[in-house]
């Protein structure tokens, strides 16, 4: 092996262990649940307009809290600017309409944290659409996942998006949705992929 072999493969190796350790900061989420605990002024909305709650599977509620199991997504632990994947989902139905809110993504890449979900109504796919405002509290980064892996945030206040709130507004006819409405406080535990190393 020549001196020149050797000090390119150093340089290599140099080259992946400084790569190695910047991309370890940005972790491949695997899975998890969010979990929402409504608010008695959202329950209370719904009620007022007579609109009733459903569940996508695999969502459900449960002495009112509902569960969104995460399926992927990656988040820098630095910034904690990412991408959260869930799968079910709420119904809202009134008036013999029924607006499906699935498939939510936390997404921290923008200027706000915001949940976006696809949005149907009467069955049509209307798109993705942002849908609820997140208030993540300062100071969190950088994020530290438990054993390495387990990455735990609680207490989100969650609110929904002007947006949304007039979307459903125009879709139900009314007027009482607003953007802020308190839609609950999240809890947000993802698994984070723990990297593994093949030769």
């Amino acid at each position: 092996m020549t001196t020149k072999t050797v000090k390119a493969g150093l340089a290599i190796t140099l080259f992946l262990l400084g790569t190695s350790a910047f991309a370890q900061q940005t972790k491949t989420v695997d899975a998890g649940v969010t979990t929402v605990q409504l608010s008695s002024t959202f329950v209370g909305a719904l009620t007022s307009l007579k609109v009733t709650p459903g569940t996508v599977s695999p969502t459900h509620i449960y002495n009112g809290t509902a569960d969104f199991p995460i399926v992927g997504g990656a988040i820098d632990l630095d910034t904690a600017e990412g991408n959260i994947l869930h799968s079910g989902g709420l119904t809202l139905t009134a008036g013999g309409i029924t607006v499906t809110l699935q498939s939510f993504i936390i997404d921290t890449t923008g200027s706000a944290p915001v949940i976006t979900g696809l949005v149907s109504a009467q069955g049509k796919l209307v798109g993705r659409l942002p849908l609820f405002d997140l208030a993540v509290p300062s100071g969190i980064t950088p994020l530290k996942p438990q054993y390495g892996f387990f990455l735990c945030l609680n207490g989100i206040p969650v609110t929904l998006d002007p947006a949304a709130a007039a979307a459903l507004n125009a879709v139900y006819d009314v007027t009482a949705f607003t953007g802020g409405l308190s839609i609950g406080t999240a809890n947000v535990n993802a698994y984070l992929q723990v990297q593994r190393w093949f030769f």
